[in-house]
């Protein structure tokens, strides 16, 4: 019996990352969530840009996703919008991740927010700094891709 290809819903994506940082390796890791944080997430109530991953006691941490409460949310809780979320990985992983954190210049960087099989998952990448030399040859690049697309689309018509 042939599996059915998989699809990932993106939930919410993190647009800051490519330009502030080089990304070296992509992990996909598990998140720990409150049942009203789920719900907030189907709703697309998630801001992901001020979002990083810090490793504290051996484990991952993603610290800055902001989730905003509904507002049908049940009255016995009190939601926190920017609690710290644990992130799931294979201890091996974690540890490989860790030794090369700790090299200078390397820090984790969450990509995006994305359901998989009915879990919700998160993309982080090793990621080098980028100088500000760098984030100009970016903005360069990318306005020299709008300039051939709008040339292109001219010659269309």
């Amino acid at each position: 019996m042939a599996k059915k290809p998989e699809t990932a819903a993106r939930i919410a994506d993190n647009k800051k990352a490519a330009y502030n940082y080089f990304f070296e390796e992509r992990f996909e890791a598990g998140l720990v969530l409150e049942g009203w944080e789920v719900k907030s997430l189907r709703a697309g109530k998630v801001q992901l840009t001020d979002g990083y991953v810090v490793v504290r006691n051996g484990e991952l941490f993603l610290i800055g996703l902001q989730i905003n409460p509904l507002n049908t949310a049940s009255t016995h809780i009190s939601p926190d919008k920017v609690r710290t979320k644990k992130l799931l990985m294979h201890k091996e992983e974690i540890k490989r991740l860790i030794g090369k954190v700790e090299q200078k210049g390397y820090t984790l960087v969450p990509l995006n927010l994305h359901w998989k099989a009915g879990k919700i998952k998160c993309d982080i990448a090793l990621a080098k700094g980028k100088a500000e030399h760098d984030k100009r040859d970016t903005i360069k690049d990318r306005e020299g891709k709008r300039e051939v697309e709008r040339a292109m689309k001219g010659r269309q018509r």
